[in-house]
């Protein structure tokens, strides 16, 4: 797996690299659910490459009504994801490229098979009110980087976690690399 920017470089001038993003606010589903909505990245069951989690951001819209907790949660089921309610399409960060070209799916709703677990709290939105900045300050870094470090197997999932139901749009980047 790539350890510095030439090697990143490399996989995206390969075409191994690809990214996934809202394209417009969308409203996440509250705490631990079966029910992703946000942004959902998964490995289809029969696929024979894992995905590596580069990054992750995230951009709340609007002022949040309640404080919120922001993260990244995952699960795994054999069957993989098998319910693509709101599916996005995933594109190369080689950006010529117009359809989807990998084998990860994302969607903006999905349903998964589980109790997700979170894998690592990121941040928290601030309260509204005039004091709220003083007491939660705003989330600063909206741009996550993983590194490499989460990798997502055939039948793995990992999305967006919320505390509250947050207006948002989240994108992700990851590698796609031979099982």
């Amino acid at each position: 797996m790539p350890r510095d920017l030439a090697e990143y470089q490399e996989f995206a001038l390969t075409r191994r690299i690809f990214q996934a993003a809202n394209q417009a606010a969308t409203t996440t589903s509250a705490a631990l659910t079966t029910t992703n909505l946000g942004l959902c990245l998964s490995n289809p069951a029969a696929s024979t490459v894992n995905l590596v989690l580069l990054q992750m951001g995230v951009a709340v819209i609007g002022a949040p009504a309640a404080l919120s907790v922001i993260g990244l949660q995952g699960g795994y089921t054999a069957a993989g994801v098998v319910t693509h309610t709101t599916p996005l399409v995933p594109l190369s960060t080689f950006i010529n490229q117009t359809v989807a070209t990998g084998v990860a799916k994302a969607d903006a709703a999905a349903t998964t098979v589980g109790t997700p677990v979170i894998i690592m709290p990121l941040g928290v939105t601030p309260i509204t009110g005039a004091t709220a900045n003083v007491v939660n300050p705003p989330v600063a870094l909206n741009n996550f980087d993983f590194k490499g470090t989460i990798i997502i197997p055939p039948g793995g999932w990992v999305s967006l976690y919320t505390s509250t139901a947050l207006s948002v749009i989240c994108g992700m980047t990851w590698a796609e690399v031979n099982a």
